[in-house]
C-alpha cells in the first residue's frame, strides 16, 4: 500500500482554476524543477554578475516557477507524499531567495564586484548540492530504478527532506550574513536606510 501511495506521491487530478495546467505525473514534475535548478545553475556560471545580466537567470527561474506555484495549491496529500512535496518546493524556497536577494545585492554599492563574485558562487554552490538531493528524490519515488523495500525508500526520503530542509536554512543564513554586511557598512556612512528601503525592515527579512 505504501508502494503505491509513494508512487502516486505527486499524482494529482485536479488544480485550482488559477492553475494553468495538470500535474499528473510525479517523476516528470521533479524533473523539470530539478532542469529548472540546473538552468539557473548553468546561467548564473555564465552571465556577469551585473544587474542586466542577471536577468537572464531571473528569466529561467520565472519560467520554471509555474510548476513550484502549481505545487504548492496541491492540498490533502496522505503524510509521505506530503513530505516529497515539501521537499520539491524547499528546492524551490532556495532558488527564491537566491534570485531575489542577489538581484537586490547587485543595486547594493555596498558591494565590490569581486564580494559579488564570490557571493554568487555561494549561492550557486548551495543550489547545486540541493538541486543534488532533489535528483536523487526522484531516483526514491520512482520504484523502477532502485531495490528498495518500503522502510528504506521511507528512510531515504525522510533524509533527503532533512538535508533540503537544511539546506535552506543555510542559504537563508548565507542571505542574512551578506546583508547584515552591507547594513554596516551603510551604518558607518549613516546611510543605514537605504539598505532598509533596499532589503526591507528586518520582521519583514531574513536579517
Amino acid at each position: 500500500m505504501k508502494k503505491k501511495i509513494l508512487i502516486m506521491a505527486l499524482l494529482v487530478t485536479s488544480l485550482s482554476a488559477n492553475a494553468q495546467f495538470i500535474v499528473n505525473d510525479p517523476i516528470n514534475v521533479a524533473t523539470s524543477i530539478a532542469n529548472t535548478a540546473k538552468e539557473i545553475i548553468q546561467t548564473s556560471k555564465t552571465v556577469s554578475n551585473t544587474l542586466n545580466s542577471f536577468k537572464e537567470v531571473e528569466k529561467v527561474y520565472n519560467q520554471g516557477k509555474q510548476y513550484y506555484d502549481a505545487l504548492r495549491k496541491v492540498n490533502n496529500l496522505v503524510r509521505d507524499a506530503r513530505k516529497v512535496q515539501q521537499t520539491i518546493l524547499a528546492l524551490g524556497d532556495i532558488s527564491d531567495i537566491y534570485v531575489n536577494n542577489y538581484k537586490l545585492m547587485l543595486q547594493d554599492k555596498n558591494f565590490s564586484l569581486e564580494e559579488l563574485n564570490a557571493i554568487a558562487y555561494g549561492y550557486t554552490q548551495l543550489l547545486e548540492e540541493s538541486a543534488g538531493l532533489l535528483n536523487e528524490l526522484k531516483l526514491v519515488v520512482n520504484p523502477s530504478t532502485l531495490s528498495l523495500n518500503d522502510k528504506e525508500r521511507l528512510d531515504l526520503i525522510d533524509r533527503i527532506y532533512i538535508e533540503v530542509i537544511e539546506y535552506r536554512s543555510l542559504v537563508s543564513y548565507y542571505t542574512n550574513k551578506n546583508i547584515s554586511v552591507s547594513y554596516l557598512r551603510a551604518k558607518k556612512e549613516n546611510e543605514t536606510q537605504r539598505v532598509i528601503d533596499l532589503y526591507g525592515s528586518a520582521p519583514d527579512k531574513y536579517w
